[in-house]
């Protein structure tokens, strides 16, 4: 699949606007075509342009063009919703999928179209008027991050042993300092390291620069010492693979989930992800404002950020011992009667 063949020229030009001068990466902009590619083949069945009976994966929308993008009204997408919560396949290539996508998904549909329709109008300047201004996206649940403590952090970096141990040690201890995502651990390269400066690129390849603490320098320092970096095959990788190229980012999952079962912790709720909250809730425990940790963790928005900030909270915490209710204390029953003699 390759939007700059398989889109129409309207979703094309977008497409390239946003790999192109926004900077998005590729899979972010796949993402949105495949996005935008259903939508239209829902919008082409709503408006009659092929049959209701079409397989929905295999309709065309290579003659989608300004006039059809310029029909559409929120009713249609809002039709298209709630086909998406009822009726499209989880795993559409499955017999056994379910049916139904979750808010969470058709979140991100909403922006793709959303995105789209401002850029027709605002960039493009094809559309005087913006049908989407008003589209509301799927509400999602925002469930509190899971996280380690300390105790069990430090638990998980001392279950490090095996041919790789500098390696995986300094793999978890800049999971746990520095708060990276896992796309930014594998895309490391050497000339990233600088000191105790870590150059990161994160999302929308936006770079920023953390700062390294004693812990982070000395296994980097451990970890350099041993990695084979003149038999490398990728010699600008920082971190490398049994076979001397970029470890993968399955590689990384297997020995997260390797470690923390060997420090006795329950693998199926914990993630390289995991690791990311965790580093973000320690630092915020101990000091750290809400501002300064959004960008560290490169968060675009303060809200992304903030949803740490009820993780924990000395200040909930305080606010219930405060409420004079919670000194009173259950009436002990009386003892029963002895009977009379």
């Amino acid at each position: 699949m390759d939007y700059r063949t398989d889109a129409p020229p309207i979703l094309r030009d977008f497409l390239t606007y946003h790999e192109a001068i926004q900077g998005h990466s590729r899979k972010t902009v796949d993402e949105y075509f495949l996005d935008l590619r259903n939508f239209f083949r829902f919008i082409k069945i709503e408006k009659n342009k092929v049959s209701r009976s079409a397989e929905f994966d295999a309709i065309d929308i290579s003659d989608v063009d300004l006039d059809l993008v310029r029909s559409v009204t929120l009713t249609d997408v809002y039709s298209y919703m709630n086909y998406l919560s009822r009726d499209r396949a989880q795993q559409p290539n499955s017999a056994q999928t379910g049916y139904g996508l979750k808010a969470t998904s058709r979140a991100r549909k909403v922006a793709a179209i959303r995105s789209f329709y401002k850029y027709l109008t605002n960039k493009a300047k094809l559309l005087t008027e913006n049908p989407m201004q008003d589209l509301d996206a799927p509400r999602t649940k925002k469930a509190l991050p899971r996280y380690l403590d300390l105790d069990s952090s430090i638990q998980l970096l001392e279950s490090v042993d095996g041919d790789f141990q500098a390696r995986d040690r300094c793999i978890l201890t800049l999971f746990l300092n520095c708060g990276l995502r896992i796309s930014e651990l594998i895309g490391l390269n050497v000339s990233d390291i600088r000191g105790d400066q870590l150059r990161v690129l994160g999302k929308g390849n936006k770079e920023r620069i953390l700062y390294l603490n004693d812990a982070c320098v000395q296994a980097i320092q451990d970890y350099l010492a041993v990695r084979p970096g003149q038999q490398a095959i990728d010699r600008n990788a920082f971190f490398l693979s049994r076979r001397r190229t970029r470890i993968s980012k399955s590689a990384v999952e297997k020995l997260v989930k390797k470690y923390l079962l060997k420090a006795g912790l329950d693998s199926t709720q914990y993630s390289p992800h995991k690791l990311r909250h965790t580093a973000a809730t320690l630092m915020l425990q101990n000091g750290v404002d809400v501002r300064t940790l959004q960008e560290l963790l490169g968060h675009e928005n303060l809200n992304t950020t903030q949803i740490y900030t009820h993780v924990d909270n000395d200040n909930l915490r305080m606010a219930a011992k405060a409420n004079p209710l919670g000194r009173i204390k259950p009436r002990q029953p009386e003892p029963p009667e002895s009977p009379s003699e």
